[in-house]
């Protein structure tokens, strides 16, 4: 990798990569306690709905008070000092903005986002994956039409994934099945905002010291965050979801190539080309021995036999045939790592990681038995999980995703984890965001109508 070199030569040059960061929640201070550090890359402006909020998170990791204290975005561009607003309209419209970082974690708003920065030529770098999985392939189309690059975040786990994969494939071995690693139970299904603090074994004393989300750290409790993020590695790298949704088969690193295998070869994947979890508790409740929590992970095949004997050589994790090995990122740092995609996408024009089809999708689906004229409350909440499912099932089911399971009304009763559908819910706002799915939904539906 050249990136530091590359900005090296643009800083020389008085020509910084300068970013627009919309969100300054806890992916958003991750993103700004590094860019501190960062000689060439300057945050122009950061737009947050709340104010004190976002000047809370410069103070929290770090940054004097006057570099965050330009009046304007002209004034930061002219001083290299950072601009705190509240429209998120007028940060993508800026010219002086090389690339927008969409970190607020809302699906609708992050949908908008990208598409008024891809209006104004900016690059996106979209941190929000809930936005991603919603319409992620169709703005990745909109992006390149123009030249513009829309990448998944460096850090995140998705874009970890996909850099494994493209490794994978760059070496010329057979791609078995990839993953990350999570903290999961099957009881963690049906955990909400009430007792996810429990699952984390978080006391309230230090839940109240800390800058904590409940209904966004019960969506990683319930699986929904593994099946959004699932889902978004398979329109990137066109390996599938399951067809009943994750599994979450127990595994430590030393069986990673073992478990994530073919059934017919003795593992727990139906077919190669799957993406799973590797749970780090048995379902018992018991931890699994160098379990993968923080990690990401690929399951790869020796092509012949002298591969294979390379594999055991050089000392590879292997299934006990030595015919199946594994390779894994023990850690991700999140937005501490984000700047990797800035930089990709404005100094080489590439993406870490972007969406190429309607691959996979995130199904909203019953926590409990639901009954006609309760609202949906979405991502983390107390009615829906998401189940991962492969796009060519969730259209044929009418599957309402995740991403717009918030706010709607349902008509009709949905009993506890049958999947919701477009047919079940009365959807009165956000209708430009649904037209933009819907346009997705019949591109892809097109597409697959054509390849039978």
């Amino acid at each position: 990798m050249n990136l530091s070199a590359l900005l090296a030569q643009r800083a020389a040059q008085g020509r910084p990569v300068r970013v627009g960061l919309i969100g300054a929640g806890k992916f958003g201070s991750m993103v700004l306690a590094q860019a501190q550090w960062i000689k060439g890359y300057h945050v122009v402006g950061v737009a947050d709905l709340d104010g004190a909020k976002a000047r809370a998170s410069f103070a929290r990791v770090g940054w004097p008070e006057e570099r965050y204290s330009a009046p304007s975005l002209g004034e930061a561009l002219k001083t290299g000092k950072t601009c705190i607003m509240q429209d998120a309209a007028a940060l993508c419209a800026f010219e002086g903005v090389d690339c927008i970082i969409e970190a607020t974690g809302h699906p609708i708003a992050g949908v908008r986002h990208a598409l008024a920065a891809i209006e104004h030529g900016k690059h996106v770098v979209m941190v929000n994956v809930e936005a991603d999985v919603l319409c992620g392939p169709l703005l990745a189309e909109k992006a390149r039409a123009k030249g513009l690059v829309y990448s998944m975040a460096y850090g995140d786990q998705p874009a970890i994934i996909c850099e494994l994969v493209d490794w994978v494939h760059a070496c010329g071995y057979e791609l078995t099945a990839a993953g990350k690693g999570m903290n999961y139970e099957p009881r963690y299904r049906y955990s909400t905002p009430d007792t996810v603090w429990g699952f984390f074994g978080w006391s309230d004393e230090e839940v109240a010291k800390g800058d904590f989300n409940p209904k966004m750290y019960n969506s990683f409790t319930d699986g929904t965050k593994a099946a959004i993020e699932m889902a978004a590695v398979a329109n990137g790298t066109g390996l599938d979801c399951p067809d009943e949704g994750l599994a979450f088969p127990p595994s430590g690193i030393h069986d990673l190539a073992r478990v994530f295998r073919p059934v017919a070869d003795g593992g727990r994947m139906a077919r190669r080309g799957l993406l799973d979890i590797a749970a780090s508790q048995e379902p018992d409740g018991r931890e699994v021995l160098n379990n993968i929590r923080y990690g990401v992970f690929v399951t790869f095949k020796a092509n012949n036999e002298y591969t294979r004997a390379c594999f055991q050589q050089y000392g590879l994790l292997t299934d006990p045939s030595g015919w199946y090995a594994s390779m894994w990122r023990p850690f991700h740092m999140i937005g501490l790592e984000t700047s990797v995609s800035v930089l990709s996408a404005v100094l080489r024009g590439e993406p870490t990681g972007t969406p190429k089809e309607f691959r996979g999708d995130a199904v909203a689906t019953a926590k409990r038995d639901l009954k006609a004229g309760e609202m949906l409350d979405g991502e983390g909440g107390y009615c829906v999980w998401a189940n991962a499912i492969p796009a060519a099932r969730s259209l044929v089911q009418g599957g309402l995703p995740i991403g717009m399971a918030h706010n709607v009304r349902l008509i009709r009763d949905v009993p506890q984890d049958r999947a919701v559908t477009f047919a079940d819910v009365e959807i009165k706002a956000d209708l430009d965001v649904l037209a933009l799915r819907k346009e997705m939904e019949k591109k892809t539906a097109a597409q697959l109508a054509g390849a039978r």
